[in-house]
């Protein structure tokens, strides 16, 4: 039987005084900074002409030609500012999806531990976001045509190639500005997803201390460092326009890449390092079936994640005056319903019954393999994509279970890690030229293999390759350190009482407690 120190105070005391210093520095770098950003919206989207206030106008006066063109550029900002806001509040609830999946997929016991790591990761993210995450991400980012933002600085470089932005710390000087603020929520509830997929993966063991370590590398190192790279301006997305010139660089609509498989990839690390629960593998290193304890609450949180997908995908137009999103959108849908009939039918025929849970995966797995192409491909190409996706995350939830002798609860893996890589590479083959001219300062609209162009194919195998090396490496040196320091599992007698009460101090069902499991226990 494993034993494990208890969680050590220490390791408490020193986060809470990490934010602390934190919290601080902030304060005196919101004093020190110069304050001029457009904190009232007052200038923001009159960059074409110079808005005229109604009081310096002649009562009575008609309204000029240039009036017009402000007063419509101005609503056009606004227009675009309003959908970001909406997209963005739904991303946000999916975070409620992803709780009640991953405690539905889990045992009784520790329903309540699961449920807090999916509200204080969302906490956690904020924090590590707002200090540096946003700053090294979208420091040197302009969109100044579609939302009035503007770049906060310069990235650091070498030659030509981007490597990393590095302005905006604390949301203080330039950053406290309506655009910037808008775009800062709008990305940080994105991060948040790929901060919370571990949650799944490594449930029912994790210890909640480590956990916490975990939301504020995630947020404010692990995601902006290469999300920069293919969001920010960085070197991925500069492949189009330097070096091997390939299509439109590395390109990801809305975070099959940048989101999904950089939350899987480190995913399946976390668990890999981890290691099982007690019980999980026999002595023959054959699977047992853990069963989760409330498949209706897991399906609900399915159909929430599915609602609040349309924002994740729709927002990511950033317009709401891009007409583009009606095909985002359904594109979005089709591939969910496809991918959730693929794993029904998959798992009916290997198996004889048409598994719930997998089901549910699987329409998740057809979101996030779409969640890349959806703006860039035909319907019957989302169909398509949504179809592998269900496939594969069956094939791949076996892989890693019976090949790799990972334990992931929820599938996470399968479902953001194989499909995430799989929606990166969709694009490069079925990206038909309706849409994305300009994307990273290359003329013409993105195209896939399929339809002539091999270099954009190519930019996404760099993209694929890219998340697997970064993600890999850095998260198996940060939960080695992580576990040979603080440690990183609950002790093996508070894993089988659930880690409710040992970690808590709360149970998630007080009027009634799981007998302990005696599973592998001799």
């Amino acid at each position: 039987m494993r034993t494990n120190k208890r969680p050590s105070n220490r390791a408490v005391r020193w986060l809470a005084a990490l934010l602390a210093v934190v919290i601080s520095v902030a304060a005196l770098s919101g004093v020190a900074a110069a304050d001029d950003g457009d904190r009232d919206g007052s200038h923001t989207g009159d960059k074409v002409v110079n808005l005229v206030p109604a009081q310096k106008q002649e009562p009575g006066a008609t309204p000029t030609l240039s009036d017009v063109a402000s007063a419509t550029e101005k609503n056009r900002v606004a227009i675009n500012l309003t959908w970001l806001m909406l997209g963005g509040v739904l991303v946000l609830f999916m975070q409620a999806g992803f709780a009640l999946v991953e405690t539905g997929f889990t045992r009784a016991k520790n329903a309540s531990h699961t449920m807090m790591m999916n509200m204080v990761i969302f906490a956690l993210g904020v924090v590590g976001w707002w200090v540096c995450g946003y700053a090294f991400m979208f420091g040197a980012t302009d969109y100044h045509g579609i939302l009035g933002l503007t770049a906060l600085g310069s990235p650091w470089h070498l030659g030509d190639w981007n490597l990393l932005a590095h302005d905006g710390f604390f949301l203080g000087g330039k950053a406290y500005d309506v655009s910037v603020l808008g775009f800062f929520f709008f990305q940080l509830v994105f991060m948040d997803a790929t901060a919370t997929i571990p949650t799944g993966a490594m449930a029912e063991r994790w210890k909640f201390s480590s956990f916490c370590v975990w939301g504020l590398f995630v947020s404010a190192i692990l995601y902006p460092v290469y999300g920069n790279w293919v969001w920010g301006g960085g070197w991925l997305a500069q492949l189009g326009v330097l070096g091997p010139k390939w299509g439109h660089g590395a390109v990801d609509f809305a975070g099959s890449g940048v989101v999904h498989a950089m939350g899987g990839v480190a995913a399946f690390w976390g668990a890999k390092i981890l290691g099982p629960r007690i019980g999980k593998f026999g002595p023959d290193g054959k699977p047992r079936a853990i069963p989760g304890h409330h498949i209706p609450m897991a399906i609900l949180g399915t159909f929430i994640l599915l609602v609040g997908w349309m924002g994740f995908n729709g927002g990511s137009t950033f317009a709401g005056t891009d007409f583009r999103l009606t095909v985002v959108i359904t594109n979005t849908i089709l591939a969910s319903a496809f991918g959730c009939l693929a794993a029904m039918f998959t798992m009916w025929k290997m198996f004889g019954k048409p598994d719930p849970s997998m089901t549910a995966n699987g329409l998740l797995a057809g979101l996030v393999a779409i969640t890349a192409p959806c703006a860039f491909v035909a319907p019957w190409a989302a169909a398509v994509i949504g179809t592998v996706a269900g496939i594969l995350v069956v094939m791949a939830v076996l892989v890693v279970e019976r090949v790799f002798k990972v334990d992931d609860p929820v599938g996470a893996v399968a479902v953001h890690g194989a499909n995430g890589l799989w929606g990166v590479l969709a694009l490069g083959l079925f990206a038909d030229g309706s849409y994305g001219a300009g994307l990273n300062g290359v003329d013409g609209a993105v195209k896939g293999l399929f339809y002539g162009d091999g270099g954009q194919f190519l930019a996404q195998v760099a993209d694929a390759l890219t998340i697997l090396v970064w993600c890999s490496l850095a998260t198996v040196l940060f939960f080695t350190v992580m576990n040979k320091t603080m440690g990183m599992r609950s002790r093996a007698e508070d894993e089988i009482a659930g880690l409710d009460g040992p970690e808590l101090g709360a149970a998630a069902y007080p009027d009634f407690m799981e007998a302990p499991s005696t599973i592998g226990v001799s």
